[in-house]
């Protein structure tokens, strides 16, 4: 009998859907737009620093100066691992970073007796911890891999100088830390993009706000979400000098391949971020005397292919320039994803919350293609 179909509207990756609302982040792909809680990324860019924005995403409103020297504070008391933690650090120092830091946070779940508290403020606190201690794990584990001590988290420093601190052993250069704090604002949100997406399906579900996390850092490890910015850097590298990327883009969109960090699936207008990072690789660049990295990838935007693919919309995205600064900066490519999951904690956690306030399970449909109604025959007379 054959399967009645109805009319259904297919919208592959859910592309345009709207599952809810939210009061997170707005984005305008026709314009360039980006909005944190109603804030400019321009503004946020420029003007904030990463403990402020953070406060923004998880609170709703930019802070007094007393309630950011308390959140801070917070932040800065969070900041050192548990010592199981870095014994299971130790015992896979040679995974891939976004494995070490998956398992780390789920791991985390088991050190708090109040793993099963939902509410708004208890999810918040915990919020807190792991944007405090997931530069702790990432920067731990990149040393023990390498036969390094841990360096300890210095309270004297704010959260970006504090990761390069514990990463690098050294006090970093302030225009560093700095570059690195405006990073990570501007990849703290992003609205529903897959890994928060996969973060509000846990959610819904009602799994615990590790869960939740560990859902978001094990999507965001996939190529198409997380791993432009490394892609990036190792097409530079295949390139070599800036007079062959004219020659590298024709070759690779003549075979069907793809130009990394090139178009967003939002973003028809030039990605905003994307504006603040490429003139600030220009002039860590200069300033680190290695112009070579951002000449070339400068080459690759000028290329005609790539300039009749700017009038269709595909514009070089935010990953496109990060991957520079992070080489620049000394950072090794497998870095590259866990400094995105850094600077996105507060955006993922801002959205756990908000979904963890509705009553639906996040629960959408296939349509079956497949035949109905097949005649099941018994294994010995199936040839």
């Amino acid at each position: 009998m054959p399967i009645q179909k109805s009319k259904v509207e297919l919208r592959k990756g859910l592309k345009d859907v709207h599952f809810d609302r939210t009061k997170t982040a707005f984005i305008d792909g026709k314009k360039g737009t980006l909005l944190y809680r109603g804030f400019n990324i321009h503004d946020l860019a420029e003007k904030s620093t990463f403990e402020e924005t953070s406060y923004l995403l998880l609170y709703g409103s930019l802070p007094t100066r007393s309630e950011l020297d308390k959140f801070d504070t917070e932040l800065r008391s969070g900041r050192e691992l548990p010592d199981d933690i870095l014994r299971i650090i130790h015992e896979i120092k040679h995974a891939h970073p976004m494995d070490v830091l998956r398992t780390s946070v789920s791991a985390m779940s088991s050190l708090d007796h109040d793993v099963l508290n939902m509410s708004k403020d208890a999810v918040l606190k915990k919020g807190v911890r792991l944007i405090a201690s997931v530069p702790s794990i990432v920067a731990a584990h990149h040393r023990i891999r390498n036969g390094d001590l841990p360096i300890n988290p210095n309270p004297t420093l704010p959260h970006a100088a504090n990761f390069l601190s514990m990463l690098f052993g050294i006090k970093p250069n302030m225009e560093d830390s700095r570059l690195v704090d405006k990073d990570f604002i501007l990849h703290a949100e992003h609205g529903v993009n897959a890994s928060t997406f996969a973060a509000r399906v846990a959610a819904s579900t009602s799994a615990d706000y590790y869960s939740t996390i560990t859902a978001a850092i094990s999507v965001l490890k996939g190529i198409k979400h997380g791993g432009a910015a490394e892609g990036v850097i190792n097409m530079t590298q295949a390139i070599g000098s800036e007079e062959n990327a004219p020659q590298y883009v024709e070759q690779v969109i003549a075979n069907g391949g793809r130009i990394m960090g090139f178009g967003h699936p939002v973003y028809k207008a030039v990605d905003p971020r994307s504006l603040h990072l490429k003139a600030e690789a220009e002039k860590l660049a200069h300033r680190k005397n290695e112009p070579r990295w951002f000449s070339i990838l400068q080459a690759v935007t000028e290329t005609e292919a790539l300039k009749k693919r700017a009038k269709l919309g595909i514009n070089p995205n935010v990953d496109f320039w990060a991957g520079a600064i992070y080489s620049l900066l000394g950072i090794p490519d497998d870095l590259f994803v866990p400094l995105f999951a850094i600077g996105r904690m507060p955006g993922w956690t801002a959205h756990v919350v908000e979904q963890y306030s509705k009553r639906d399970i996040l629960r959408p449909r296939l349509e079956y293609v497949g035949e109905p109604d097949l005649l099941y025959v018994p294994i010995e007379k199936r040839g």
